[in-house]
């Protein structure tokens, strides 16, 4: 999802209509206090922010403080948008994590294609996180046990390694493939390289 975050609707609405051009669903905001509301409800196809800097009320470095401080950045990469280049600025939100910097007016193009560079980064952080968050419903066994699986270790040899029957490797073994949402060792393998 495309999140548009510009306070002039005809902004907002070429911004949505160039999406619309490249098969990206969007949504507009018209202000940054509104897009808050909303950050954080990750779409599996991924999320870009196009937020521009000069806005009443919360401008857009505002904005990408908060969603830095909330943990947001990185699933939710930001390209800033101005009409007044300030390079310094742009600089700064860059190495404090923005995706990118465009000044208006913009080639669409060139931003259509970071945008969908940015979904892509997007895409791959949210599979990171939802693989980091399976990990972590492992217990401490069943993560000891993972370890030796990924060593390529046979049942027998974990179950001497660990001081454990047989059989509780195989119940230890299918509750990590359950929980990790895998059917076999090699794509538990792929899941965790």
């Amino acid at each position: 999802m495309l999140h548009i975050v510009d306070d002039e609707a005809v902004v907002r609405d070429a911004l949505t209509w160039l999406a619309t051009s490249r098969a990206i669903p969007s949504r507009a905001y018209d202000s940054g206090a509104q897009f808050l509301q909303h950050a954080g409800d990750f779409d599996t196809d991924g999320d870009c922010v196009l937020l521009d800097v000069r806005m009443p009320d919360m401008n857009g470095v505002a904005v990408f403080d908060q969603l830095l401080t909330r943990g947001l950045a990185q699933r939710m990469p930001v390209i800033f948008l101005t009409g007044h280049g300030d390079v310094p600025m742009a600089v700064d939100t860059l190495k404090r994590g923005a995706f990118d910097f465009f000044e208006k007016p913009f080639n669409d193009n060139q931003l259509m294609d970071r945008v969908q560079e940015a979904l892509a980064n997007s895409r791959r952080a949210g599979e990171t996180a939802a693989v980091h968050a399976r990990l972590a419903t492992l217990s401490t066994r069943e993560r000891e046990v993972l370890d030796l699986i990924l060593a390529g270790k046979m049942n027998k040899v974990v179950a001497d390694q660990l001081g454990i029957s047989m059989r509780t490797v195989e119940v230890h073994r299918a509750h990590i493939f359950d929980k990790m949402q895998v059917k076999t060792a090699v794509e538990l393998a792929g899941l965790l390289k």
